[in-house]
């Protein structure tokens, strides 16, 4: 049984995990997800080591059954299903597909029964095994699952799940399908359904509780979870898998997954969907390993588990420390010298004072920051190696375009590029007159914040990593496309500083 010292042991030592991020987690408002995003979904999570993958619903569109079938080509080490409703227009939709098995699911509160579907207990039931029957007769795996289940009589969902068992269903599973349920509620409920075998909880956090009834299901006796990647999903979305296998690994000594994988999935889904990673969410969230306050940032300095339950290499994260008003000595020494910035006692007081007011105004200290305040306590001038010159970017019924001029070193760099957008066209040009050398890449980009009326400013933050170096700078202007062209040279700037490139870098061809 897992386990570990802090915790009770579960029933189970293994525990798989069900990803519904392609069927659950698409009918999130606002998500439409393309086959090759898909594709691209369904492989990182194989690559995570999910036991099973629910690829979709193979009834709902020819286009959605093109998706299924895409991701079953891919010849994945886990088992691929389809949601198929209690009718057998489903299943035969999910067996084009060429699908492993499919999640049968059929009404079984009575509200369900009688308002939504308008049929009789005894009549799912009797229609249940028959689907059931003929799912196996054609070698799918069937997992058999009761809508509503959380509000359903509790006699009268034994009595379906354990016909669905007895007529071959190869595991049954408790569905909290409106986020209505308790833990104990949900213990009580799963540990009568394990007794009639194999079962799975699937839950929804619209009571913030999807985690915690997972881990009384699991501690009834449940041995699979559905989720999905970051939580996402109908109303206030599913449990997010990520976090259950985090908990279950840390917890109580279960793996599930292959845990490094995580970050790299989760900001695969965020960039497909469209929704992004909250910065406070558990495991993925940036703030999960970033420190600011003074007396935390102290503390990780001397023992990195101070303030972290589990290390971020652990789920392919890495430890951030920030600046602001709360930092202090330590924590601003660590990051100029994570720069080469070495300073005298008395200038890295004067530094930590800088670095507080700014933080007193309510600004984030980016790296950028932090390095203009060294040189101005220090009273260095800094030669860049690379600036922005000139900026134009022409956009509307035409492809938008954008031309910059750098200058690099001692000479000029002049080029052009086309984007969805002008700010995209612009970046393009950047890079494309940096050449491949001066490679780098842009981990994050966001608007920071707008000012109101006529004179609006925009403020542009961005992320940027060379090989082992990353920086942050944030630019304000008046014009979204010079802000984002301003931080992203200013951060190239500091990087290839950094780390010059191992060739000189000379002027596009066409210049």
């Amino acid at each position: 049984m897992g386990s570990s010292p802090d915790n009770h042991p579960l029933p189970v030592d293994n525990v798989q995990l069900l990803d519904t991020t392609l069927r659950d987690g698409e009918q999130a408002p606002g998500v439409s997800l393309t086959p090759d995003e898909k594709v691209e979904i369904a492989q990182a999570l194989d690559r995570a080591g999910l036991s099973v993958i629910e690829a979709g619903s193979a009834c709902t569109s020819e286009g959605e059954r093109e998706c299924i079938s895409r991701v079953t080509e891919l010849g994945l080490d886990a088992r691929v299903t389809s949601f198929a409703r209690g009718v057998k227009s489903d299943i035969d939709d999910a067996l084009s597909c060429d699908v492993d098995g499919i999640t049968l699911v059929v009404p079984a509160s009575d509200r369900h029964i009688e308002t939504k579907v308008g049929t009789t207990r005894d009549a799912v039931v009797e229609k249940s095994v028959s689907l059931i029957a003929y799912a196996k007769d054609h070698g799918l795996w069937v997992e058999f699952l009761g809508e509503d289940g959380s509000r359903a009589d509790p006699t009268y969902l034994e009595r379906l799940l354990g016909a669905g068992i007895d007529a071959g269903a190869d595991r049954i599973c408790f569905a909290d399908t409106v986020g209505h349920t308790t833990p104990e509620a949900t213990s009580e409920m799963v540990s009568r359904l394990s007794a009639l075998g194999p079962t799975s909880v699937h839950t929804h956090d619209d009571l913030g509780l999807a985690m915690a009834n997972v881990h009384a299901g699991l501690a009834a006796g449940a041995d699979m979870v559905h989720g999905t990647i970051n939580g996402i999903g109908e109303r206030a979305g599913n449990v997010a898998l990520e976090e259950v296998a985090i908990a279950l690994s840390h917890g109580y000594g279960v793996s599930t997954m292959e845990l490094e994988s995580i970050y790299e999935l989760a900001t695969t889904v965020a960039r497909n969907t469209g929704i992004p990673l909250a910065p406070n969410k558990a495991v993925i969230g940036q703030n999960t390993f970033t420190h600011e306050s003074g007396i935390h940032t102290d503390g990780m300095l001397k023992d990195v588990a101070t303030y972290e339950p589990y290390p971020p290499e652990m789920v392919g994260r890495e430890r951030r420390l920030v600046l602001g008003k709360h930092a202090g000595r330590a924590g601003v020494a660590s990051a100029l010298a994570e720069h080469d910035v070495d300073v005298t006692e008395s200038e890295l007081r004067a530094v930590v004072e800088r670095v507080k007011a700014l933080g007193d105004r309510g600004k984030r200290v980016t790296d950028a920051d932090l390095l203009a305040i060294a040189e101005d306590v220090q009273g260095r001038d800094r030669d860049r190696y690379v600036a922005l010159l000139e900026l134009s970017a022409i956009s509307g019924t035409s492809v938008p375009t954008a031309s910059v001029k750098l200058r690099v070193g001692e000479r000029e760099h002049v080029a052009s590029g086309t984007g969805s957008g002008p700010v995209d066209a612009a970046l393009k040009a950047v890079r494309s007159a940096l050449g491949s050398t001066a490679y780098a890449e842009l981990e994050s980009y966001h608007v920071d914040a707008i000012t109101g009326g006529t004179d609006a400013v925009v403020t542009v933050e961005v992320e940027m990593s060379r090989n082992d170096h990353t920086v942050s700078v944030a630019a304000s202007e008046a014009d979204i496309t010079r802000a984002s062209v301003t931080a992203m040279v200013d951060a190239l700037d500091r990087l290839l500083v950094a780390d010059p490139p191992e060739q000189p870098m000379t002027p596009p061809a066409d210049d």
